[in-house]
């Protein structure tokens, strides 16, 4: 394969080389220059995530040793002396007055404990007998939520256990009750403690202000659902997809906005940290600088493109030019000569190419001389007789002519040639032979028949055509060369400009008095301005043929001016052509 390039550039012209030359030198800075400029802006990138995950981390460590904390708070709670004494007494059933004096007592307790840390929301302890002790802050526990987190406590055997109360921005610290004396663990089901713990203030006090549209967010990594902020700026099926992704960092389009994430996944919690910065006002800058880069290189590389282009033009077009013309005097083609395609030629200059052309230009000058006088003559006798075969030529001539040609395509069994040649001469006789102003239906739809055979052969597939006539109808009285126009136009504008197959069909309707003849296709239609402008003989179209004006004109001259033809067409679905005429019988005949 390098052979045969090497041979194709080593063969080809010296435009070609150089433009090639010129071309690789051009690309080979550029992506030079790119792949440096990508490697720059990838160290950037790493720099900036190295900085924002080292922020995230340190975050994280302060957030979680806060909890480690009040984690150990949830263990000094459960395992004080006098609650562990209450709650033993509880179990027994005593009096309704025991009871409540040992409630005011765990009570009393809890708000010693839950007042000293500044982080914790309420404290609330369920006894063995389902009696509820709180501290701080009123907002209960629903029942719901209560039987919920027993059976979670009991699950963890006195181990804390984090539950994530959703959109209130607290976390619960949950844990069982176990009973022990001194050095005795009885490990009885006392109660459970829950901690409602304030996280908004916790990681608000041990992260770095954001700004006002960048954001913390700290996510569950099992359920994909925020724990803080109460708002996320990421919906929670876009955070759940952003917590699944390997990255650790990249720059992603959201609902509300661009942003550059960076992530860390916690080691105490099943938490992942997530830092999203407005990507416009952090990188917006460096965007920009990224595509003006790329847009001067591209400038810069079209620039010399065009540079390369004129400069290695200015060099071989003379050359190519003499060389070209030099070759039509070798192969005798002295018709088209002349002294002006070499374009000015220079009487002064002294390189080698003006020289070349001042040599021939004399030499061209000197041969018009000899010929011109002669060649004048000759193109007067060449047309002469040029006319005089063409009179010679009439329809009885070209008729044997096909005739001959379809013979010879059945003796060679080219079936095809032979379909299309006797489609041509049924053509030819119905056009020429206008004796008659009007014909039978059937013999119209045979010379749609085979103006369509005609045309099936150029498009082939691309040309889906249906007729759907009952016999019945078939004997009706038509103007010659009504239908077969139509078709032409259906052809020449819904077929033509299109790549996909169009279907054109011929149906019929009996009217009141008289036949609805449609002529219908899929193609790109018409709009209703298009057809007023086209009635109106507005707009010129680009037909050459029978116009639809014909048409009409020749129906109303023959049948009257209640009869003629009707345009239905909706932009991009399509064209429908009425011709309605009177049903007038006439003798069928087959063709």
């Amino acid at each position: 394969m390098i052979r045969r390039n090497k041979s194709a550039y080593n063969n080809s012209g010296i435009f070609n080389k150089m433009i090639m030359l010129i071309c690789f030198l051009l690309l080979l800075s550029f992506f030079i220059s790119l792949t440096v400029l990508q490697y720059v802006y990838r160290i950037y990138d790493q720099q900036i995530y190295e900085k924002a995950s080292e922020v995230l981390g340190m975050s994280s460590i302060s957030i979680e040793s806060e909890l480690r904390e009040l984690e150990q708070l949830s263990f000094t709670v459960v395992s004080d002396e006098q609650i562990q004494q209450c709650l033993r007494q509880l179990r027994n059933n005593p009096q309704p007055y025991e009871r409540q004096v040992l409630n005011n007592k765990i009570i009393n307790r809890l708000v010693a404990f839950a007042g000293a840390e500044k982080y914790v929301y309420s404290m609330m302890l369920m006894d063995a007998g389902d009696g509820v002790m709180t501290a701080g802050n009123r907002e209960g526990v629903s029942q719901s939520l209560q039987d919920q987190l027993k059976p979670l406590a009991m699950e963890a055997g006195g181990s804390n256990v984090w539950y994530n109360q959703g959109t209130k921005n607290s976390l619960l610290a949950v844990r069982q009750i176990k009973s022990y004396t001194g050095s005795t663990f009885t490990l009885d089901n006392l109660g459970t403690l829950v901690i409602r713990i304030r996280i908004d203030r916790i990681i608000a006090d041990n992260t770095e202000s954001t700004t006002s549209k960048g954001q913390l967010i700290v996510a569950d990594t099992l359920t994909g659902l925020a724990i803080y902020p109460e708002k996320s700026i990421l919906l929670p099926q876009e955070l759940a997809r952003e917590i699944e992704r390997p990255e650790a960092y990249r720059t992603a389009s959201y609902d509300s906005g661009t942003y550059f994430l960076a992530k860390t996944k916690s080691s105490y919690m099943d938490w992942t940290y997530i830092n999203a910065t407005p990507f416009n006002g952090m990188f917006q800058q460096i965007s920009l600088v990224k595509r003006l880069v790329v847009i001067i290189f591209a400038c810069l590389l079209l620039l010399g493109l065009l540079l390369g282009y004129r400069f290695a033009r200015s060099i071989v077009r003379p050359i190519s030019k003499l060389t070209d013309r030099m070759r039509k005097i070798e192969m005798g083609d002295l018709d088209n000569l002349e002294e002006q395609a070499l374009g000015m030629v220079s009487q002064t200059a002294q390189d080698e190419v003006s020289q070349l052309n001042r040599t021939f230009k004399m030499m061209i000058r000197r041969i018009r001389e000899l010929i011109d006088e002669n060649y004048s003559k000759q193109l007067i006798i060449r047309e002469t007789e040029l006319k005089a075969l063409q009179a010679q030529i009439n329809p009885h001539f070209l008729y044997n002519t096909l005739e001959s040609i379809n013979w010879l395509a059945k003796m060679n069994k080219q079936s095809k040639i032979s379909e299309m040649v006797e489609a041509l001469g049924y053509l030819l006789r119905s056009s020429i032979g206008l004796k008659d102003p009007l014909i039978t239906l059937e013999k119209e739809l045979s010379i749609v028949h085979s103006y369509v055979t005609i045309q099936k052969t150029r498009f082939e597939e691309r040309l889906d055509f249906h007729m759907d006539i009952p016999k019945c109808f078939q004997d009706a009285m038509i103007p010659k060369l009504t239908l077969q126009p139509l078709i032409e136009n259906a052809i020449r504008y819904a077929l033509e400009p299109n790549i996909e197959p169009c279907t054109i069909s011929i149906t019929v309707e009996l009217l009141e008095h008289g036949l609805d003849l449609r002529v219908s296709d899929n193609g790109p239609g018409m709009t209703a301005e298009f057809i007023s402008a086209l009635q109106q003989g507005r707009i010129e179209t680009r037909g050459e043929g029978i116009g639809l004006a014909n048409i009409t004109e020749r129906i109303q001259l023959v049948f009257g001016q209640e009869w003629g033809t009707g345009i239905e067409s909706i932009s991009g679905r399509g064209t429908t052509i009425h011709v309605r005429i009177p049903y007038l019988r006439g003798e069928v005949k087959d063709v």
